[in-house]
């Protein structure tokens, strides 16, 4: 399913994501995914390239020993890889408090989102399908987050 770029703020995959991937792919997390034995390893390298495809402002880095997603140079989505049997995309504003924390919204219309604290949620997947499934709306809700 492809979302219109108007309705999401996202590019529509096909070409055009092969060649933004390859602008704000980072070698550092081309190596750790290398190295990575995780059983949902193709949804991280699916979820991973999507969302670097989306949006070309994005960029990646390894944080918390896995991809994270930048926005203006801020941490603003990370992976959490453990435990073992289930992935996690982690979103959140920075690794502390920010001060403007209490007045922080989103609105999180796929209702997949967690949420841990008032400006820090999860979207969780326990196997390939799910993520398949939820993958547009899932880089919808980064290309959000990210802007937020």
């Amino acid at each position: 399913m492809l979302l219109s770029t108007v309705a999401c703020g996202i590019t529509p995959i096909g070409v055009v994501r092969e060649e933004q991937q390859v602008q704000n792919t980072s070698g550092e997390v081309n190596r750790f995914m290398t190295a990575l034995e995780h059983p949902l390893k193709a949804g991280i390298e699916q979820l991973r390239s999507a969302i670097l495809a989306s949006n070309a402002d994005v960029s990646e880095h390894v944080k918390w020993n896995a991809p994270s997603f930048r926005y203006e140079n801020e941490d603003r989505v990370t992976f959490r890889l453990r435990p073992i049997d289930r992935l996690q995309l982690v979103f959140h504003r920075g690794a502390k408090v920010r001060a403007d924390s209490a007045e922080f919204t989103f609105q999180d219309p796929s209702g997949l989102m967690t949420w841990l604290a008032p400006d820090r949620g999860v979207v969780g997947f326990s196997d390939l399908e799910t993520i398949r499934s939820q993958e547009a709306a899932v880089v919808s809700l980064v290309n959000q987050w990210v802007r937020a």
